[in-house]
């Protein structure tokens, strides 16, 4: 279904990820860098650490250290908190000039490091209300907890979460709402359903893989996992479809090779899958499978960057992307003794970054 012929050359300003993990200490010295090397200029980062960020004070520690770690100045880098009772309604008036965009909601142990989770929104009501206010988003895992008596498990976690999703957007039809990561047509239909206030990251593991790829295979396995080939079908179509509604959130998860890799008897191995060191070839790569490479642009930065209301500057970078034979995948990266292994680990990819202009 490719549209593109090898050669061809597409430029992207400003390509911003709505959606990334970047860690702490020797981990995200190794992982921050690769936002850059994979072609982007702004990463919204999630706050799941150990501990959570959940103060202002902490966000700002963070966005220095990664500032620190990034190895370009041009990157920018936009913090959000984990929702959580440390967060008070009174704050929220600060929260920008700190650089803090954005809420992350985690229901409790759906996810890496999400045992400081929610249970219930009732209580955030006076937060959501401020938030609306001041233009602060709030970022849903839009997963319930697996619960065996009412059938509820990974397959069918956010399918069941999407009630809540509309509630809240109804609720507070003035707060920005995205729901992360989706991976299934009930997802897609129900934030095209919401009104103007709801959007939706798409990542770019999520359009390659179905469940058949992460069974068995623990360097694809991620939360929310994969689902069937209709749910990746219509995140392609929502993408070629050009909705304003659906841009990219890579939810690039780097873990240790080790724990991607092993599972005990007692405990599974890490959600996650690594994108971040070869995103926006793999997005182009991925788009012109389905017939969607006039989509790149848009995709990666303007409709991510119109709801968050962060345009480009007029003199923002620009990034060159080229279909090309075939470049691999690094096998893996290391230093300071971690090592993470990138989604697609020698493979090959059709894209490339061919110039950045700075």
């Amino acid at each position: 279904m490719s549209t593109a012929n090898y050669g061809d050359t597409i430029e992207v300003t400003a390509p911003a990820d709505f959606h990334v993990h970047l860690r702490d200490g020797e981990l995200s010295k190794l992982v921050t860098p690769h936002v850059h090397k994979g072609g982007f200029y702004l990463a919204y980062v999630m706050p799941n650490l150990v501990p959570p960020i959940t103060t202002t004070e902490m966000a700002i520690e963070y966005k220095k250290r990664l500032k620190d770690y990034s190895g370009s100045s041009k990157v920018e880098f936009l913090m959000t908190l984990y929702l959580s009772d440390a967060l008070h309604p009174s704050d929220v008036k600060n929260w920008k000039n700190a650089g803090i965009v954005g809420v992350k909601s985690y229901p409790r142990g759906v996810t890496t490091n999400s045992d400081e989770g929610i249970e219930s929104y009732d209580k955030y009501d006076e937060l959501f209300k401020a938030m609306e206010v001041h233009g602060i988003v709030l970022n849903l895992h839009g997963e319930i907890p697996s619960d065996h008596s009412k059938n509820i498990c990974v397959l069918n976690a956010e399918e069941r979460f999407l009630p809540v999703l509309a509630n809240l957007a109804s609720k507070y039809p003035k707060l920005r709402i995205v729901l992360e990561h989706a991976t299934t047509a009930a997802a897609v239909n129900a934030v095209k359903a919401c009104g103007d206030n709801v959007a939706c990251t798409i990542t770019a593991h999520h359009l390659a893989l179905t469940v058949d790829d992460w069974a068995g295979q623990s360097f694809h396995f991620c939360k929310p996992v994969a689902k069937f080939p209709d749910d990746r079908r219509a995140l392609h179509e929502a993408i070629k479809s050009g909705n304003k509604k659906f841009f990219l959130g890579s939810d690039s998860a780097p873990h240790p090779s080790l724990s991607k890799s092993t599972a005990t008897a007692t405990s599974g191995c890490a959600a996650g899958v690594y994108t971040s060191p070869i995103l926006l070839p793999l997005v182009a790569h991925l788009l012109d499978s389905f017939g969607a490479i006039d989509r790149l642009a848009d995709f990666t930065s303007n409709f991510g960057r119109r709801f968050y209301q962060i345009p480009a500057h007029s003199d923002a970078p620009k990034v060159l992307v080229q279909k090309v034979q075939g470049v691999s995948v690094q096998a893996e990266y290391s230093s300071g003794g971690k090592t993470v292994v990138p989604f697609w680990a020698s493979k090959q990819i059709e894209w490339q970054i061919v110039n950045a202009k700075e």
